[in-house]
């Protein structure tokens, strides 16, 4: 059943017009990042050939284009969130869900994972792209796969904050932008942080994907962002459960 939804719901993203031109945009965007950073670490060849450590063309283009894409991700991922739940809400089609014989657990289980299987090319594209490098000069492979794991864990990890926020409401556009400002909020605690706020930092998904951007895989990144896609599912499981009960 939960492949059922998830399936369902990635029909119904890329059946919608306005998926497919956010999709290229976004694309051009990155395309155009990729392109921009890789001129200018060519141009700047001769200079880095006198350094004795010079960074590789991993850490000059790969790693930015990572970091790029996490915050197109923080501004695009609240927009196919926003008519998960609250559509279904303002239409009354969440009733149909609802008197099924599956549990809200598996609904909301069914929406992260249609939402993942659709936000997973773009993350492979950013990997495409890294990989291509490697035609032409030596890449680091640890570091482009912790890129590639963390832009993975901090979409899912923004997914399912916008799932549970997109259950709060049947208005798609309030949860649009509650779920932004949740996002914006949480990066701003991070980006006004110092470093003896490691308390505040330890909230922030965009801390620890900045460990896994700079080549740091440790588990306490992966658990963090595990426990807070759970936390947040749960949530929104909760709240369709109390949705049956009190209609």
């Amino acid at each position: 059943m939960i492949l059922t939804i998830a399936f369902k719901e990635l029909r119904s993203l890329l059946a919608a017009p306005s998926t497919w031109l956010v999709l290229a945009v976004l694309q051009f965007i990155l395309a155009w990042f990729f392109l921009a950073r890789l001129d200018a670490f060519l141009q700047m060849q001769p200079q880095l050939a006198q350094l004795a450590n010079a960074p590789g063309a991993t850490q000059a283009i790969v790693v930015p284009l990572f970091a790029a894409a996490a915050l197109f991700m923080m501004l695009l991922i609240p927009v196919f969130t926003m008519r998960m739940i609250s559509e279904e809400r303002r239409n009354q089609t969440m009733t149909l869900l609802a008197t099924a014989p599956v549990s809200s657990m598996q609904i909301v289980l069914g929406k992260f994972s249609g939402l993942l299987l659709f936000l997973l090319p773009m993350v492979l594209i950013c990997l495409l792209m890294g990989l291509t490098l490697d035609a032409g000069t030596q890449l680091d492979k640890g570091l482009l796969l912790a890129n590639t794991l963390g832009l993975l864990l901090l979409a899912a990890s923004y997914a399912a904050l916008g799932l549970y926020i997109s259950s709060l409401t049947a208005q798609p556009a309030m949860a649009a932008i509650a779920a932004l400002a949740a996002l914006f909020g949480l990066w701003l605690v991070e980006a006004s942080a110092t470093d003896n706020d490691n308390a505040w930092r330890m909230i922030a998904p965009t801390s620890h994907f900045e460990n896994l951007n700079v080549g740091l895989l440790n588990s306490g990144d992966v658990a963090y962002f595990v426990l807070f896609c759970a936390f947040f599912l749960l949530l929104a499981a909760r709240r369709l459960d109390n949705n049956r009960i009190y209609g």
